[in-house]
């Protein structure tokens, strides 16, 4: 039995880089952005915050990486030939899932930006963090190219699904499910997880500072609730 064949990476954390060359090595760990996204913004925020929208984000990053499994498995493009050093040549290459993770990210996070949600910042903070994440993006669809993972051509149609992608389930977030959003809030469920939304409150930081050090000033004495959300009991 060849032992090497039997075996498969998992590609969105299998990254490897010249020895000795600084710059692979900086493009590599920006290859793991989608998975720090992934891992520590979206469950930390599930676990923090329980905001619908936060929620519906990363179920839509969920599709979106079916969707590219989907068609990778449909169209089977091979990688570029430095596959084989990589040991990547038993995933197929079009289109790149990290392009299409951070460009789906940074195309939700941008319509979110226009429309006010979620956000603690002045404008000029919003465009100054809207910049930062296509800045990841693009640095993130550079080093899949530079490290061998994926041809230019790959990278670039896993950005433009990407951005379709992300465009159209912000569409469908907040045209089509956003009204179903109390719904979820009032439902068995949603109050046993306490999932809410606050895309409705236009400054959250000054309306949960405020709510938080009126329930400091009334804890002492007041009555105390019998139920507690799933977690904290």
């Amino acid at each position: 039995m060849d032992l090497p064949h039997q075996l498969k990476a998992v590609t969105l954390t299998h990254v490897r880089y010249r020895r000795g060359d600084q710059l692979g090595h900086f493009l590599a760990w920006i290859s793991l952005v989608p998975v720090f996204i992934s891992l520590g913004g979206f469950v930390s925020h599930f676990l923090f915050r329980r905001e619908l929208q936060g929620i519906f984000f990363g179920v839509g990053l969920v599709i979106s990486q079916f969707i590219n499994e989907f068609i990778k498995t449909t169209v089977e493009q091979a990688r570029p030939e430095t596959c084989a050093l990589l040991e990547a040549c038993d995933s197929h290459g079009w289109p790149s899932s990290h392009s299409q993770f951070m460009f789906f990210f940074a195309t939700y996070f941008s319509l979110m930006g226009c429309k006010g949600i979620g956000f603690w910042f002045g404008l000029r903070s919003r465009w100054i963090l809207n910049l930062l994440h296509w800045c990841l993006a693009v640095v993130t669809m550079y080093s899949r190219v530079y490290l061998g993972y994926h041809t230019v051509v790959q990278v670039f149609a896993g950005a433009a699904l990407g951005v379709v992608v992300g465009g159209s389930w912000f569409w469908v977030v907040n045209s089509v499910l956003y009204r179903y959003f109390e719904v979820i809030e009032e439902s068995a469920l949603g109050r046993m997880l306490c999932v809410k939304d606050t895309s409705h409150i236009p400054d959250v930081l000054k309306f949960e500072y405020d709510n938080a050090r009126a329930a400091r000033k009334n804890m002492e004495g007041g009555p105390k609730s019998g139920k507690h959300c799933l977690a904290n009991v």
